[in-house]
């Protein structure tokens, strides 16, 4: 099944605030201090993303960033919409049109007609200048019958992905972003909803967008695999969790996505992050359940601005944990 163009999708488009990372720096550590006994955050050169533990497909996440939200949860429920299909060169090209590189990671639906199954999407892809990728993108599926967690790394060829998805974008170049580490949660909160809501209470009022990765060691966490899609509409959240399959995934996980201080009238997915590991395990970040022992680490940065593709007509809150 072919992509759409993503000149045949509406498109809005709004500026961010862009707070200084030492201002992010003083917002994360009054906020991850609340949810965390121990929390570092620092403005850092950014180092080598590509290499582990992190294994990012570009070694850095500088250059033109920006907060990409394409569909979203109504072309999956309460039925899915298997029309909806994307193409993460098309919008690479078109979110930077004038970039050397571009460097793509996030979190979504992955490209079903690739397994003829629905999945999780864990993006991770540079789109370099003379038009060959760097392809590091990984699915999880739930296989039929004994419904483990399968998870692997998508053909170099494939690009496309379905239904939804919440995308950090820049030039992927060095340059200073913030290195986030945190050990032993005190609260309920899990590590981006704590992150969220800091940054939340620290600029009030303004719109900011961050991206990037972060890396859960030392613990386990809790998170979900989208079972095929659902023959029985699915109405409710409760509908939309016994759909799901969940598991206890074990670190290191590396996870991938965005999060947004408010919705900004753009009915946008507040906080959106999959994980892969290298022993199999992938899927939608929920929350640690280790908290005496968890251990996170992270490199973010700050987008510039937001880019809304193909919201859905007809929309719901449904399906947005």
């Amino acid at each position: 099944m072919s992509a759409i163009s993503v000149e045949k999708l509406q498109w809005k488009e709004k500026p961010l605030y862009v707070p200084s990372l030492s201002e992010m720096v003083t917002a994360l550590s009054t906020g991850l201090s609340e949810n965390f006994a121990e929390v570092s955050v620092e403005e850092v050169e950014c180092p080598d993303l590509t290499a582990a533990p992190f294994h990012l497909a570009s070694s850095g996440l500088s250059g033109s960033a920006t907060i990409v939200d394409v569909g979203g949860p109504p072309f999956l429920l309460p039925l899915v919409d298997r029309t909806k299909i994307y193409d993460l060169v098309d919008i690479a090209h078109k979110v930077l049109p004038n970039a050397k590189d571009v460097y793509l990671c996030g979190a979504g639906a992955g490209p079903h007609p690739l397994i003829g199954s629905n999945c999780e999407g864990i993006f991770n892809l540079k789109v370099n200048e003379d038009g060959s990728v760097v392809n590091e993108t990984h699915i999880a599926r739930v296989t039929p019958g004994d419904e483990l967690c399968d998870t692997q790394k998508v053909p170099h060829n494939e690009t496309k992905f379905a239904l939804m998805a919440n995308l950090y974008v820049s030039e992927g170049q060095k340059g200073k972003v913030l290195h986030v580490k945190c050990k032993k949660r005190l609260r309920a909160d899990n590590f981006i909803t704590a992150c969220q809501n800091a940054v939340k209470r620290a600029f009030a009022d303004k719109h900011v967008g961050v991206g990037g990765v972060f890396i859960l060691k030392n613990g386990n966490a809790h998170q979900h695999v989208m079972r095929d899609f659902s023959k029985i509409p699915l109405h409710t959240n409760e509908d939309v969790n016994n759909w799901l399959k969940f598991y206890e995934m074990p670190g290191i996980l590396i996870a991938l996505g965005t999060f947004v201080s408010d919705d900004m009238d753009l009915d946008l997915r507040l906080q959106h992050f999959h994980s892969f590991s290298k022993s199999n395990w992938g899927g939608h970040y929920h929350y640690d359940t280790t908290p005496n022992t968890i251990e996170y680490e992270a490199y973010f940065n700050v987008g510039q601005r937001i880019i809304r593709i193909d919201p859905p007509v007809v929309t719901h809150q449904v399906g947005r944990d």
